[in-house]
This record gives C-alpha cells, structure tokens and sequence, in this order.
C-alpha cells in the first residue's frame, strides 16, 4: 500500500516537473482514495502544482501565502474542503478529517482520511479544487481498492460524478 502511494507521487512529482519544463501549459490534480485495510479507513492524498495552489490564493485573497504557516494552510484547508466532497448513499456529506499537507516549490501534497469507511461508503465524489479559477484544469480521482484501480476526470463540464462505477 504504501509502496503504491510512493510510487504515485513520484508520478505526480515528475509529470510536475516536466510541466514546469513545458512553460506550464496545463493544469491538473491528481487525487487517489486508497482503503488502507489496517486502519479500516480510506486514505485521501491530492497533489496539485504549487504555481497554480499559490496563483488561486493570490487572485483570491491579495496577498503571498505561505504555506508552511498552519494559519495561512487554514485558508486553502477550507477552500479544499468546499471543494473536494464525498457523498454517501444518503446524498449526505460523508465525514473527511484533515490530516496535514506539505508543499515545496513544485507541488502542494494534502491528505486527508474518511476514518473507519471503507471506498464503497462513497457513492458520489465532487472534485472542484482549482477548477472554479482554471477554466481548463483537469483533476483525476483514482480509486485504489486493493490494488484494483479505477479513475475519474473532472473538469467544468463534470464537477460531481456518481462512483459506484469505479468501485466494486
């Protein structure tokens, strides 16, 4: 499980990388909710390019940030947590926990849990991060289910979509 996970943001960091080399000609999110079966909980990991988090934060709010102050990660924690929602089967909001975040010069890596539920609790996935700033961006959503992978797009056009059929 988590040599997955390294290997993912080791993924995330590269395609970051080459799209600082590319002048920055897109923008993307990845997402992956991975159910860790020794917690009996769904881990949540986002990574996103640092440009675009502290370009959205500026144009919002006027100002630098730094995201290595816990008032300033308080600002983008509410704005992540507005923007990225799970639903159960209820159409309620299901209950995601902020664990922490770090972030460098390339890349903005937040992580979050939906304690003690397994990825079957969710039934719909809202993934908004950036889009309401970037016309353009691109988040994917992977759903790690033991190792069985599936993934979701989400743009302007898609905000909310159902996950019952990523999961089985």
């Amino acid at each position: 499980m988590i040599m997955c996970r390294v290997k993912a943001v080791l993924a995330v960091l590269l395609l970051c990388l080459s799209a600082a080399a590319g002048a920055h000609r897109f923008h993307t999110g990845i997402t992956e909710l991975a159910f860790n079966p020794r917690t009996g909980s769904t881990e949540i990991v986002h990574t996103y390019m640092a440009h675009d988090i502290e370009a959205l934060l500026m144009n919002t709010y006027g100002r630098q940030f730094d995201l290595t102050d816990p008032e300033d990660q308080a600002v983008l924690r509410k704005y992540v947590e507005t923007q990225f929602v799970l639903k159960g089967a209820d159409k309620a909001r299901l209950p995601v926990r902020w664990v922490g975040m770090t972030a460098d010069s390339q890349s903005v890596v937040i992580y979050q849990e939906l304690e003690n539920a397994p990825l079957s609790k969710t039934v719909t996935v809202r993934q908004g991060v950036l889009i309401d700033f970037l016309p353009d961006q691109l988040n994917t959503v992977n759903f790690n289910n033991l190792g069985t992978i599936r993934s979701l797009t989400f743009s302007q056009s898609s905000l909310e979509q159902p996950a019952h059929t990523t999961i089985q």
